[in-house]
């Protein structure tokens, strides 16, 4: 695994198989996302008074790891449905999809994640799934070709995104209600490296939380990957306790520093401040400077950085703040302009 994969937010296979284990089961379980949480409480709540089979559909959007596919788990239990995943990638052809929704049954919840790279033409046979739960089919090609009406059951689809702007307005429109899991609280993200070490039987000191805390850039999937790796420094160079020590010699190892930043974002500030004099830089520009792709740029480096404001996006582009100039210890010149 490379150092960059431990802080990126995105899945990956170790990760899905840690998400299983360390997944709350249940709703009081879940740490953080505290309005969130209370807004879909009371509409799963009112669907239930009203005696509804489902409820309105739902659309989560935010960075990777904070929760948007566990949060659908906790709802089809919420629900006390069956819950049927797919992701828009997965969905090719309308073929694809009257095959997910016909095998879903009343009340069942479908969650589909990276809703945003459906295929447009598939949208539009979701629209009248989402509103009059019926699915229009056609059969046939040319003069013989009629369109047949499917009545589906009633279900709650759960769209999940990275990318909202991406979504098109109909599509984004279509859901009864829209939220955005924000970046974590870092008292929240202690409460998730407890729970997740009282699960791996791991014992860990409070300082060492809060340090694993601190460089988990406010995200419950990084937090719980950087447990684990501590976790294993600790059984070999230590007594198997998560300590303060520990928690930084095992990090620093990994070079990731006091604020959470590792080689590629520390490359994205210096070549911002050395290459570009502070900017602003075009992502065209950064990217290309870098050699990263531009969409690893805007997903996974920029949020945490635009997070501790070390850098800030203008129409010109990014230009680096002056705390990144001391976080890097690099004199600051100033007098950067912001338009």
């Amino acid at each position: 695994m490379s150092v960059k994969s431990y802080l990126s937010p995105k899945a990956t296979t170790e990760d899905k198989t840690l998400d299983l284990t360390l997944r709350p089961q249940a709703w009081n379980e879940y740490i953080g996302q505290e309005k969130v949480k209370k807004n879909i409480e009371i509409i799963i709540g009112a669907a239930k008074k009203r005696g509804e089979p489902s409820c309105e559909h739902f659309l989560l959007y935010g960075g990777s790891g904070l929760g948007k596919t566990t949060l659908a788990y906790l709802i089809a239990k919420e629900l006390k449905s069956n819950i049927h995943v797919t992701s828009g990638p997965a969905i090719e052809k309308a073929g694809d999809l009257a095959s997910v929704l016909t095998n879903l049954d009343d009340g069942d919840v479908l969650f589909l994640d990276e809703c945003h790279r459906l295929n447009k033409l598939i949208e539009e046979y979701l629209y009248p799934a989402m509103e009059d739960f019926k699915l229009n089919v056609i059969l046939g090609r040319g003069p013989m070709a009629k369109t047949v009406e499917l009545k589906l059951p009633r279900f709650t689809l759960i769209g999940a995104t990275t990318r909202l702007a991406l979504l098109s307005s109909p599509l984004r429109n279509r859901f009864g209600a829209t939220f955005q899991l924000n970046f974590y609280e870092i008292g929240d993200i202690e409460k998730i490296i407890q729970r997740s070490a009282g699960i791996l039987g791991v014992e860990i000191e409070p300082e060492g939380v809060k340090i694993i805390a601190k460089r988990s850039r406010f995200t419950p999937r990084v937090a719980n990957r950087l447990l684990k790796r501590v976790r294993d420094f600790a059984q070999i160079e230590g007594k198997g306790i998560i300590t303060e020590k520990i928690s930084c010699s095992a990090l620093n190892f990994l070079e990731i520093d006091e604020e959470g930043l590792e080689l590629g974002d520390r490359k994205v500030l210096e070549t911002i401040i050395k290459k570009f004099d502070g900017g602003p830089a075009g992502l065209q520009a950064l990217a290309a400077t870098t050699s990263e792709e531009e969409d690893t740029i805007l997903e996974i480096y920029e949020p945490y950085l635009m997070q501790l404001g070390f850098i800030e996006r203008t129409p010109r582009g990014r230009i680096a703040t002056k705390l990144a100039y001391q976080h890097l210890g690099i004199k600051y010149k100033g007098g950067q302009s912001l338009l």
